[in-house]
């Protein structure tokens, strides 16, 4: 709905109304006596004279006090005017009285719930019937003026009555869409907060997969080389394995810097089975003594998409970590067949700390937790930990496995 504005004289009168409307009441009640006019309802009337019209005064003004509490307690001040209201239709017959009783029965409706509209709507439809048989019986009236009487009389409490409820019913209205709303909002925030969650999580993964291992392995060979006699030949072969592991971590920085700008495509080529040889390589050049036992793709059953990235995750994962924290260490990688598995184990013996542990990273551990959770997202086990002198990789992935 509109909202009205904060000045004017119409938001005056919404502030003050509590006490405008009684006083306007009144007003309108003193200008009717000062015009002569009473009797409205005549016929009604138990008085045998003419009465002065200032009489209904008598009447009017407690209604228009009572009509100052209307919003605190609504039905109690409705059924004091009501009295007021059938004192007056029995003797002056004023105007004063109608049209609080009007005001006071439109703050109940529109303050009632469904009940006690319903209270109010079987009250309404009670009094018109008593007055058609009143004005019938009593007032010894004619069948149509009864009528006409009952007619008036609903017209008047029935139009004030329906104008309450519907004013009532758009301000339900406006309130639930609000409410709508508001939860609309809420839920765009808590999706927008889960999306950008999602993407930190897939890009620190990304980070972790393709920056992480190159620029730890340049700090690990030229602390390598830093640490041999100056002048011997492999100092070449380990900047040159610096430099290369450089460039590639370079490549994987400008590619990811690329996509996050430009929007779309892979954040780094997905892992596939034909890397699998150039990790246990790269592992070889690092310092480590790599023996590879897999079998053919084939023979593993139908691993999905999913499961050939995971399994090539898991050895490069491994890998890295026996260069990082293993240099020369027997590295023993099976990857087989059991029943409708596929069995990853990659066992470590020997070895000693690349680097200095002042200079490890903070974040050590991240890349076997992350691995972990691509491993059960696919519906595998997964488990590492020390094995003897060594450490033990090892993780279980069901065929049909979907990235």
């Amino acid at each position: 709905m509109h909202e009205p504005g904060e000045g004017g004289l119409g938001a005056w009168y919404r502030r003050h109304r509590w006490w405008a409307d009684p006083l306007g009441a009144l007003v309108l009640s003193v200008v009717m006596a000062s015009f002569g006019f009473h009797g409205l309802w005549g016929p009604f009337s138990l008085l045998s004279d003419d009465v002065s019209p200032w009489w209904a005064l008598a009447l009017a003004v407690p209604a228009c006090v009572l009509s100052l509490g209307k919003a605190r307690r609504p039905w109690t001040v409705l059924v004091l005017v009501a009295v007021l209201f059938l004192a007056d239709l029995l003797t002056v017959g004023g105007v004063g009285t109608l049209v609080v009783l009007l005001d006071v029965l439109w703050m109940a409706a529109f303050r009632a719930g469904p009940r006690g509209r319903r209270v109010l709507l079987i009250s309404l439809g009670t009094a018109t019937a008593a007055l058609f048989f009143a004005a019938l019986l009593f007032a010894g009236v004619d069948v149509p003026v009864a009528v006409l009487f009952g007619v008036q009389f609903g017209a008047i409490f029935g139009t004030d009555y329906w104008w309450a409820v519907a004013v009532s019913q758009a301000h339900e209205l406006a309130e639930l869409h609000r409410q709508r709303a508001e939860d609309a909002a809420a839920a765009a925030e808590r999706d927008r907060t889960e999306a950008v969650q999602r993407e930190r999580e897939a890009m620190a993964r990304e980070l972790h997969d393709v920056v992480a291992g190159h620029v730890l392995a340049m700090a690990i060979r030229a602390e390598a080389a830093l640490a041999t006699r100056p002048e011997r030949s492999d100092d070449r072969a380990a900047l040159r394995a610096v430099r290369d592991a450089g460039l590639d971590a370079h490549g994987a920085l400008r590619s990811m810097i690329s996509v996050l700008r430009r929007g779309g495509g892979p954040l780094m080529p997905t892992p596939s089975w034909a890397d699998l040889d150039g990790i246990v390589q790269e592992a070889r050049r690092s310092g480590l003594s790599v023996r590879l036992d897999a079998v053919e793709l084939p023979e593993l059953g139908d691993l999905g998409g999913g499961g050939e990235q995971a399994v090539v995750r898991v050895v490069r994962e491994a890998l890295g970590n026996c260069v990082r924290h293993s240099r020369g260490a027997q590295v023993e990688v099976r990857i087989t067949r059991s029943g409708d598995e596929a069995l990853v184990q990659v066992r470590s013996s020997g070895g000693a700390a690349a680097v200095a542990p002042s200079r490890r990273h903070d974040g050590e551990g991240w890349g076997l937790q992350m691995l972990r959770e691509r491993v059960v997202a696919l519906g595998g086990a997964f488990q590492a930990g020390p094995d003897g002198d060594g450490w033990t990789v090892e993780a279980r992935l069901p065929a049909g496995a979907r990235s």
